[in-house]
């Protein structure tokens, strides 16, 4: 009995582990018209699709921890995503485009949360060599990694167009008292 139930118990963690690791790659990720139509083109024009050193980013390398914990958390907000293709709130272009600043400031924050893990992944910023970096960007990391702030801080829209979000010229910062100034359209630098 003993001997069965741990047979089972290797059967399940291996299906499980291999429906898992099935649902990380960028073939399942496009595999819905909503994410192959939408941003996988606007992926496929960056430079962590395409470069000099043949190095791509997939979907599941930006979008998915790849400590168990985080992942499994990750899959479960995820299903929320399979929810909406079930329930065809972003089935079209247009839907997609009405829900996208509420997606894109989802990742945002969850980038933010976890200190831009993800990129990390690639990008360690302890490992940058800043005399190899044009000096802008080299001067801009030092700062931005002294301040405390992580990739996702600056380089939003880097594999994605940009939403349009209506945000507030010169919006106070957290703790600071506003002084209304009409909202203008942020468009995308990239």
């Amino acid at each position: 009995m003993l001997s069965g139930a741990f047979v089972l118990g290797i059967l399940f963690w291996g299906g499980f582990n291999t429906a898992m690791e099935w649902t990380n790659r960028e073939a399942f990720c496009i595999s819905c018209h909503e994410m192959k139509d939408n941003v996988y083109v606007e992926y496929r024009n960056t430079i962590h699709y395409q470069n000099r050193t043949g190095v791509r980013a997939t979907c599941p390398d930006c979008h998915v921890p790849k400590e168990w914990g985080p992942k499994m958390i990750r899959k479960i907000q995820a299903s929320n995503e399979v929810l909406h293709k079930i329930l065809g709130s972003i089935d079209t272009p247009e839907k997609f485009n009405a829900k996208r600043p509420i997606l894109a400031q989802h990742e945002w924050d969850r980038m933010k949360a976890n200190d831009s893990r993800e990129c990390r992944n690639c990008h360690n910023f302890a490992s940058m060599d800043y005399a190899e970096q044009n000096s802008r960007a080299a001067t801009r990391h030092q700062t931005a990694f002294g301040a405390g702030q992580t990739c996702i801080d600056c380089h939003k829209g880097i594999a994605h167009t940009l939403p349009p979000i209506v945000q507030p010229i010169g919006a106070p910062k957290a703790g600071e008292v506003s002084t209304a100034v009409p909202a203008v359209p942020v468009k995308s630098p990239h």
